[in-house]
This record gives structure tokens, C-alpha cells and sequence, in this order.
């Protein structure tokens, strides 16, 4: 989030319909931040949309206005038949571009976005810069009464900056993540090694 993903989206369609490509942009119904039926990018930027609660609704669409270019932006709230989806208008030479999170709250990936990147052409990864040291932020943060969310929160839920803020790999933090007992063995043994050097430079 906050790395200018719609913002990129819209640039792209814009500059094809300046070329007079025909386009239709499609968002996913779950997104509630906006009631219209239009794209808002955090620079301003914006365009119109259909929003869709099942990624085959873009087909009758499709059918109907016979567009050359369709945009998903937010692709990541989809199920997987978005995937079959793309490759479908794909292969009948409609370009498709999409933006969306590839990981979620917890740093994993999020809901169809490996299947995407897998049969994606290009791929352009953009990150936010981290709220807490300024370093490159390839990770949402999850704040709940300005705490980190608990792995076992709920996968999706829309919000802005008052629910989530950018973060690097280090300060992304996710309490109760479940992992291995040779993982946990692992990262003892690992600080108490970090520990001994420090102690031992210390002496030194």
C-alpha cells in the first residue's frame, strides 16, 4: 500500500486511450471506499470503473463494449477464477493490466496475485517508502488502536491510513505468527549466538 499502484494503473490506461484504445476498468465490489463507480488515486488521479462482485461478470461486459485494453485495479480481492479471467481476454488479444497487493497483512501472498504474476508478461513492483525508519517498504502493517494486528485477524479488510501503514521487512511485525519448532529452535539459537558477540566485544 501507499506505493502508487493505482496511481501507476491509471497512467497506463490513460496513455493507451490518449492512443484511442478502448478500455473498460473493472474494481472489485468489496471495496468500499468509494460508492461511485470511480478510481481514486492518492495523487489525485482518476477514472471511471465497473464494480464487480465475480470476476466472470467481466465477460458480459466485455461482450458488450468490445473494449481493446481492460483494467482490474485491486486484483488481489478477487477469488482465483480472475486468473482464468485474464488468460482468457489475454488470449483473444485484449490487453489486460492490473494492479494489486501481492502480499497481505501477514506478509503472505495475497489471494490469486502468484497465480497473476505466473502468467503475467511484465511485472512492475513498486514499494512505499517504511513509516517508521524511511527504508524501501514492500510490506502493509496492520494497526489496530495503533498495535500491530494479530496473525489470526481476518485476511481482508478495506481501509486507509487509519487501518494500515507502510513498512520494510524488519519493522513489519505480526504477533502469534504460528512457526515450526525447529524455526523457533533456530532463532534462540541464533540471538544467543548475537548475544556472546556482543558480550564478547564488549569485553574486548
Amino acid at each position: 500500500m501507499f506505493a502508487g499502484k493505482t496511481d501507476e494503473l491509471i497512467r497506463k490506461i490513460k496513455r493507451y486511450e490518449y492512443a484511442d484504445v478502448k478500455s473498460l476498468v473493472f474494481s472489485p465490489a468489496t471495496d468500499t471506499r468509494s460508492a461511485q463507480e470511480i478510481i481514486n488515486s492518492r495523487d489525485g488521479r482518476r477514472i471511471g470503473s465497473i464494480k464487480i462482485k465475480k470476476a466472470f461478470e467481466i465477460y458480459d461486459y466485455v461482450l458488450l463494449h468490445k473494449p481493446q485494453l481492460v483494467g482490474i485495479d485491486e486484483v488481489q480481492f478477487f477469488d482465483d477464477s480472475i486468473v482464468e479471467v485474464i488468460q482468457t481476454l489475454a488470449d483473444n488479444q485484449i490487453n489486460v493490466i492490473v494492479a494489486g497487493l501481492d502480499r497481505d497483512f501477514r506478509g503472505e501472498p495475497f489471494g490469486p496475485i502468484p497465480k497473476i504474476l505466473g502468467i503475467a508478461e511484465s511485472v512492475i513492483r513498486l514499494t512505499a517508502i517504511c513509516s517508521e525508519c524511511g527504508a524501501e517498504a514492500s510490506r502493509s502493517q496492520r494497526l489496530i488502536d495503533n498495535q500491530p494486528a494479530d496473525y489470526n485477524c481476518e485476511t481482508i479488510l478495506i481501509g486507509d491510513t487509519e487501518s494500515y501503514a507502510p513498512r520494510c521487512r524488519h519493522h513489519h511485525k505480526v504477533p502469534n505468527r504460528p512457526i515450526n519448532d525447529q524455526t523457533k529452535n533456530f532463532k534462540r539459537a541464533l540471538k544467543n549466538n548475537f548475544d556472546k558477540i556482543v558480550e564478547q566485544s564488549s569485553k574486548d
